[in-house]
């Protein structure tokens, strides 16, 4: 079992005494008569906590606290004066002392002030180890940001994530890595121990995300569990949701978000007991918001509501100073993973990947040095080891150029009536999908099958 390790710093030796004898039978117990003997200690072993005098030959206490700080680590600080000095107790509280004991010393006060301190150091230690875990699982510490875009984005984020419960909305194409930055936010906030919960507006059925979002009580719909289900809401009570694709959200939902973000309460689908729950609100979109309120499929209110703090993450083609940086990092991260000896790669692979358009972001970049570090040996990624990508991109630029102007002109309407015809036939008149494949979202969709009068 683990042993506390305390210093005790006094220059009474009958004092020093004293404690050692009381504290020695549970924790490991360190003696200074000095500050500067305390500091000399303080660096050379672990200390868990610091029973400091503030009266000390040469440098005092609150001198002695101040450079114990300077020095960094987790321990716990009680100062000890044999005067009820209130400046030098404010002093040392303001400079992160965890509490004070006035001489001559009450015993089971002692005990009581050591056994807070120390719990204190427990769960902040426990937070710790719990921070340690998210960054590890969700590669936080790995991410890639050597461009001034991506540098800003993560400056905003860590200034956004020092605010509660301040609303984000993170835009950026599809594979930029609004997630990660979610992720991010809720990492360096103070809820990061509490859940983070992501949902993809865009990947359930529009007729259940409230449903999913609120949850729903027993009895409320055909197919609903029996019992009824907790929601997205409820489940992420005290730490932070996430919002994906939140342009796909219909009307009716959406109104439901703005009484939430007005209220902090929501009503389960079917219930009639408001339920209020803590959460911070961060929403990502790939499409422009602004957009869906000129075509009226998304709420001017709730985009303003939503749009309290904005981080826009650049595609990676407008990030020239991070694709080598990403790739030699997916080719070491891919390396540990398939057991492969790749260092570097040539000039003329460099180049390929600086040329590439970078249409899928840092989600094709993955998938792109994935397959080659699994599919290729060597010591170098080589051109030859990227001719798929070439290929790939050119189909990309070939089905740009399928349509061209006609020298007389068309009628923009038609052919975006025609287009969205064709797709509604290759999905089988799925509206999703059928968006999908025109690179615009659901919502968007029905409003211009409605504009066009397209019989579905």
């Amino acid at each position: 079992m683990y042993r506390y390790k305390i210093l005790i710093v006094d220059d009474d030796k009958l004092l020093q005494a004293s404690l050692d004898d009381i504290l020695s039978e549970t924790y490991d117990t360190l003696i200074a008569g000095s500050g500067e003997e305390a500091l000399r200690l303080f660096k050379s072993r672990p200390v868990d906590l610091v029973m400091l005098d503030i009266r000390l030959p040469g440098i005092n206490g609150i001198e002695t606290l101040r450079r114990m700080k300077e020095l960094g680590g987790e321990a716990v600080v009680i100062m000890m004066t044999a005067y009820e000095d209130v400046k030098s107790v404010i002093s040392s509280m303001k400079m992160g002392a965890f509490d004070y004991l006035v001489k001559p010393l009450d015993i089971e006060e002692l005990e009581v002030i050591i056994d807070k301190a120390l719990e204190n150091l427990k769960l902040k230690r426990e937070v710790e180890e719990l921070r340690r875990q998210f960054v590890k699982e969700y590669n936080l510490d790995d991410i890639v940001a050597q461009s001034n875009a991506m540098k800003l984005a993560l400056r905003l984020s860590d200034t956004i994530a020092r605010s509660y419960d301040t609303t984000v909305l993170i835009e950026g194409e599809t594979g930029t890595g609004k997630e990660v930055i979610a992720r991010f936010i809720h990492h360096r906030s103070d809820r990061f121990n509490k859940p983070f919960v992501n949902i993809n507006c865009g990947a359930i059925s529009k007729e259940l995300v409230e449903s999913e979002l609120f949850g729903y009580e027993k009895g409320s719909f055909t197919g609903g569990l029996q019992e009824g289900k907790r929601g997205k809401f409820e489940a992420a009570d005290g730490g932070s949701i996430l919002l994906d694709e939140i342009s796909e959200l219909l009307p009716a939902t959406q109104v439901k978000l703005l009484t939430f973000l007005e209220e902090k309460a929501f009503y389960p689908v079917g219930g009639s007991e408001k339920k209020h729950v803590d959460v911070r609100i961060i929403a990502a979109t790939n499409k422009s918001l602004e957009e869906g309120i000129r075509e009226n499929t998304f709420r001017e209110d709730l985009y303003y509501r939503l749009n309290v703090a904005r981080i826009t993450i650049p595609p990676l083609r407008e990030r020239q100073a991070d694709i080598l940086p990403l790739a030699l990092f997916f080719m070491n991260k891919f390396n540990e993973k398939f057991r492969k000896r790749f260092r570097g790669i040539s000039e003329e692979a460099q180049k390929l990947l600086l040329d590439h358009p970078w249409t899928g972001n840092v989600r094709e970049m993955r998938n792109v040095v994935e397959r080659v570090i699994l599919m290729e040996d060597g010591q170098e990624i080589e051109p030859g080891h990227l001719d798929f990508m070439k290929k790939t991109s050119g189909d990309i630029a070939t089905a740009g150029r399928t349509i061209k102007l006609p020298s007389t002109g068309l009628n923009l309407d038609e052919l975006s009536k025609d287009l969205i015809v064709q797709a509604l036939e290759r999905s089988g008149g799925h509206r999703g999908r059928a968006a999908k494949l025109l690179g615009m979202s659901r919502p968007t969709m029905i409003y211009r099958i409605e504009k066009y009068g397209i019989k579905v």
